[in-house]
Formats: C-alpha cells, structure tokens, sequence
C-alpha cells in the first residue's frame, strides 16, 4: 500500500448523497398517496458498512444549507459517521427514482442530479487539504465523473491532493451508462483517474468500458465459471500493467438465474489470484448496493491487514448477504457477515 506510515486514519468516501424514490411497477403508489425514499449513494453505502464494522468512516459530499439536509446528517452521525468535511452550498440534493425490485442499470432507472449541490461543485472550490486531514484511506467511484466535465476535473483535483498526502485510494468501476450524457465515452475520462487507485474494483465489462481492457469476444456466450475466472485474470494482469500504481484488481460476478442469483467474486493480489465460493438464492429483496457492500469489505479487508482470501470471501458474503436487505445501505454486523461465510 502506499501510505503505510499512516494506516490507520479515517476512511473517506466521496461522492453524491442521493435520495432514492420507489414507485412500485403497478403505480399503486399514485393511489395510495406512497412514495417510498431510500437515502443513497453508492460511496455513502461504504461509509455506511464501514461504519457499522467499526471503522472509522468519514463522508464526503455537498448538499444546500437547509432543513432537509440537517436532518439527512443528523441521521448519518447517528449512524457513526463523520461527516464533518460535508461542503454546504447550493440549492438541492440529487434524487433518482428507481422501480421497486429492479436494478440500476435497468432501464426503469430515472436520474434527476442536474443543478445538485454536488453536480455544482467546481475546481478551486474545496479545500481538499481540509477535507483529507486525517485520512489514510480515500474512496471514489465512477459515478462521479459520469455526471459532467466539471465533475470529473473536480475528481482529478481530490485524487491529486490524496495522492499528495500518500493516501491509499480505492475505486469502484460502476457504469451508469444513463449519466454518462455530456459527450464522453467513460474510456476517455477514467484512465486518468483510475492511475491514482491502489484499490481498483469493478468487472472484466467495466474493465472494458471503463479503462479499453478489451473482453476475449467469445467468453460473453460461454457462461462457464472457470472461463469467467480466467477472463478476471488476464483483464487483473492487464490493469496491473497499464496502472503501475495499482496493487489489487478486485472482480465481481452476478449473474440472474432464473428468479434467483448466482454471485462470486476474484481478487488479484501479489500475483496471486483468489476466487470466492459461489453463492445462489431464489430470493432477492433489493438488487441496490450490494457492489458497494462488497467493495466496503475490500476496504474493511485492506485496512485491518486480514490476508486476500480471508477479506475476499468477507467481502462476498456481504455483498450476497445485502441482497437481501430493503434499502440502499446494508444493516448486516460483521458477526453477520461471518455467519454469512459459514
């Protein structure tokens, strides 16, 4: 890692605080006057797992100065996390509305960000050197920079000032392929970001997207573990390559089969590779945030120094275990996930 003198500081997430809106798929909700909310955000959903293991989780994100938004921090304080470097300007939070039980990258996904306190944010404005004091883990996803230019310079902007500091710097490679709308291909805006990363987390398609790691065409038909496994591999020795700074490539396989799922995961580390057990369920409560509850094991793995195979087989129990549990966030303990393991 770099910044093994400074282990144990607090851990940032940055990004976007969300609201998430849940009509259900038969617009009951218009008749009985029901919208339910979820507060979200996918680097909020690590802070919130990490949180709740007992690390100590720092968040950063912009929102207005208001009454809606004391109370959102309030909560999350309550929730043990930091949230002292939050930037207060603006005039709204970000909200997306997403049909009961679907996924995000469905097509049932509707973003309304634009004009957001955080889309608003530009270079020049936050004093990152503030903001990272103390940290000695830093966490971002491609959410961010899909939003806008601005957004993405803002990054590079975060990303120098952690690098500056020595400071361990995780991403996930989540596409969102309805943000990425201002004239980008995520290919053009990621590699300069994702040469930062220590810690780089996503799947051999969004190694593709994301970074022009290129997929061996025939394996999308193939739907045989081990030559996914072995796809991971070689997209990990790639990265590797291209990202001298990198130290572990972490891929995760979710596949819907049937009303169920299947999910297993792999890590490249050390030049050395290491896949999870394969978990299935028939039952699925919501699909939302279970990637980030994996990556928030990655983390808590990472920074308690536990050995690859042990953190990536917490960090796959977490994030099947999530996909059982109403909401963005995950509510499960450690002692949870580990029971979740056996």
């Amino acid at each position: 890692m770099s910044n093994t003198q400074n282990t144990k500081g607090s851990i940032l997430s940055f990004g976007e605080l969300l609201l998430r809106i849940c009509p259900d798929g038969d617009g009951q909700w218009l008749a009985e006057n029901k919208l339910p909310f979820f507060i979200g955000g996918a680097e909020l959903n690590v802070a919130n797992a990490l949180a709740l293991w007992d690390l100590p989780a720092r968040y950063f994100t912009a929102v207005p100065e208001n009454e809606l938004t004391a109370q959102i921090l309030n909560f999350l304080e309550e929730k043990r996390i930091d949230t002292s470097a939050v930037y207060r300007h603006g005039n709204r939070i970000g909200l997306y509305y997403l049909t009961r039980g679907k996924d995000l990258k469905h097509s049932a996904v509707v973003y309304d960000r634009a004009g957001s306190a955080f889309a608003d944010l530009k270079p020049g404005m936050v004093d990152w050197d503030q903001v990272l004091d103390g940290v000695s883990w830093f966490h971002f996803s491609a959410i961010c920079p899909a939003l806008s230019q601005q957004a993405a310079d803002v990054c590079q902007e975060v990303l120098q000032a952690a690098c500056r500091k020595h400071i361990t710097i995780s991403v996930d490679l989540n596409y969102r392929p309805k943000l990425w709308q201002y004239g980008k291909r995520p290919v053009e805006i990621m590699p300069q970001l994702v040469q930062h990363a220590d810690i780089i987390m996503g799947n051999v398609w969004a190694a593709e997207t994301m970074l022009g790691i290129e997929v061996t065409p025939e394996m999308h038909e193939s739907g045989q573990q081990s030559i996914y496994l072995k796809e991971a591999l070689f997209s990990s020795e790639r990265i590797m390559d291209a990202y001298p700074r990198c130290r572990a490539v972490a891929n995760t396989f979710r596949f819907d089969a049937g009303a169920g799922i299947e999910y297993y995961t792999a890590l490249y580390t050390g030049n050395r590779f290491y896949h999870s057990a394969t978990y299935t369920t028939d039952t699925v409560v919501d699909k939302v945030g279970s990637g980030d509850c994996f990556m928030a094991g990655l983390i808590y793995g990472f920074y308690q120094k536990h050995d690859p195979q042990q953190l990536l087989d917490f960090a796959t129990a977490a994030a099947w275990g999530k996909l059982s549990i109403l909401g963005d966030a995950t509510t499960q303990t450690v002692d949870e996930v580990y029971n979740t393991m056996k």
